[in-house]
């Protein structure tokens, strides 16, 4: 059996790289509408003065897929043409979202609207004072149960983070159609607790991080093949599992090492990278990732470009939890468990892809249709991402 690579210039060649590039452009289309269908909303119950305030920050581009608020189409929805509908978004707010303590509602009222800007753009914020029966003392606080159920179903992917911040405790919690309703409860605090809830935060978001996911596996996607060290794009099978899976244990290392150290350094205060930066270098580096497999900038020692990038993508994982909000009073416990739920679910990644690739890496298919076409694939998908998170396309 040939375990070797043929060198781009053969007619099957060509054929295999027509196939490859015809399966990956419908792919990068899929990919496409994948990378765009998850959102989050930030929700938050507080007690500044005494006074029990809900806030929902919601963003534009989702309140468009139910209100059709992009009047001239030009792809931006605009607060002008938001407001014209105010009334409609107070009641569509009202049903999709509800308070109660000690097993009473407690009624929201009209919320008072206004325009926020995040880093991914116009939010609609809506605050609260909701009238519960009774004033909350810390025993209420505690049997308090928020409803969320909105966006879900035009997004089953769409996400409610919510953070709760009292006196005397804080919290969160994610809301999502699986479970849309959260209990604030002091238990929820204790570290044990956190940990676990931020383990299960850690996973979810790998597996809905489209451009983690698609720079891990531009990473791992030569790991099955060895160079023959005679020129670019030569290569034949491995032979041996030993090192393929010790290379691929060198990248996940280092990538969490690396998003490891700037995730807690973000947390904690000493670096505060401007936002606008981060998304777009993220997506950049899923470039290079795929770059790398197609002209061999360093394609034996792909740890070196995972922790170097992972640094980056740190910074990502950071904003996340930033804007979940981290319970002061569990910060490590927090950490500790989303960094687990990050690994748990990239090694779930590589468990799935690591056996399919060792099985296929004798065949064409893989080395012009998964490794050629699959990076040139994300090559493109990451570009149009960069160019589209620095503001250059709509």
């Amino acid at each position: 059996m040939n375990t070797r690579w043929p060198y781009p210039g053969s007619l099957p060649a060509l054929r295999h790289a027509a196939m490859a590039c015809m399966v990956f452009w419908s792919l990068f289309f899929a990919g496409n509408l994948w990378a765009h269908s998850s959102s989050n909303s930030y929700l938050t119950l507080s007690m500044p003065s005494e006074q029990l305030t809900l806030r929902a920050d919601i963003h534009l581009r989702d309140l468009d897929l139910i209100f059709d608020l992009d009047g001239n189409r030009d792809g931006q929805v605009t607060w002008a043409e938001t407001q014209s509908r105010l009334a409609e978004l107070n009641a569509w707010l009202l049903q999709g979202i509800a308070l109660s303590a000690a097993g009473q509602s407690c009624p929201l009222g009209e919320a008072d609207l206004k325009a926020s800007q995040h880093a991914d753009g116009l939010y609609l914020s809506a605050l609260w004072t909701p009238l519960c029966p009774a004033a909350l003392g810390s025993a209420d606080r505690t049997t308090m149960k928020l409803r969320y159920d909105l966006i879900f179903a035009q997004d089953n992917l769409h996400r409610g983070l919510l953070r709760v911040d009292f006196p005397d405790y804080q919290s969160s919690a994610l809301l999502s159609p699986e479970r849309p309703e959260a209990q604030v409860s002091a238990n929820d605090s204790r570290p044990l607790r956190v940990f676990g809830r931020y383990v299960l935060e850690g996973v979810w978001h790998i597996w809905i991080g489209i451009d983690h996911i698609v720079f891990l596996l531009s990473l791992l996607v030569l790991a099955p093949l060895q160079s023959s060290r005679q020129r670019v794009m030569h290569w034949r099978a491995a032979t041996q599992a030993r090192p393929v899976l010790r290379d691929v244990l060198a990248v996940v290392t280092a990538f969490t090492l690396a998003h490891s150290i700037t995730l807690g350094l973000t947390i904690t205060g000493w670096l505060t990278p401007p936002a606008d930066l981060v998304e777009p270098a993220i997506s950049l580096s899923v470039v290079l990732a795929a770059l790398n497999n197609l002209l061999g900038f360093s394609a034996l020692k792909r740890w070196r470009l995972a922790f170097v990038f992972g640094l980056v993508h740190g910074f990502g994982f950071a904003s996340v939890l930033l804007d979940l909000g981290l319970p002061a009073s569990a910060l490590m416990a927090a950490l500790g468990g989303f960094n687990v739920g990050v690994e748990l679910g990239q090694l779930a990644i590589v468990g799935v892809f690591l056996p399919m690739a060792w099985l296929l890496r004798y065949t064409a298919f893989y080395r012009w249709v998964v490794v050629v076409g699959g990076s040139v694939t994300i090559v493109v998908l990451g570009t149009f991402w960069t160019l589209q998170r620095m503001g250059w396309l709509a």
